[in-house]
C-alpha cells in the first residue's frame, strides 16, 4: 500500500439520530418514532473528506469492540480511508 498524503489523529463517533416531532423542551421526554445512526467525529470527517477528494488518507484513533466501533471502521474502509491504525479496545 502506498503510503498515505494526509493522516488524521483524532475522534471517531457514532451518532444515532433520532426522529421525533417536536425537540424536547427542559424536563421534557419526547418519543421517537424512528432512528438512523451517522459515523462521524472531527477526525473521522477530515479523514473521510480527504479521501473523497482524491487525497490517500488514514486515519489514527481508537473504537470499543462492539457493534458501534465495527461500523466505525468499516465506514472508514468503505470510504477509502486506510483504516488499519484504528485500535480497538477490547472490552470497551
Amino acid at each position: 500500500m502506498t503510503a498515505p498524503l494526509v493522516t488524521v489523529f483524532g475522534s471517531l463517533h457514532y451518532d444515532i439520530m433520532v426522529e421525533a416531532p417536536d425537540r424536547p423542551r427542559k424536563g421534557e421526554t419526547v418519543t421517537g418514532h424512528a432512528w438512523q445512526p451517522k459515523c462521524g467525529g472531527k477526525g473521522g470527517n477530515q479523514a473521510v473528506s480527504a479521501a473523497r477528494a482524491g487525497v490517500r488518507s488514514a486515519m489514527i484513533g481508537a473504537v470499543g469492540d462492539d457493534d458501534f466501533g465495527r461500523a466505525l471502521v468499516d465506514n472508514l474502509a468503505c470510504r477509502g480511508v486506510d483504516s488499519r491504525f484504528v485500535r480497538v479496545a477490547p472490552g470497551a
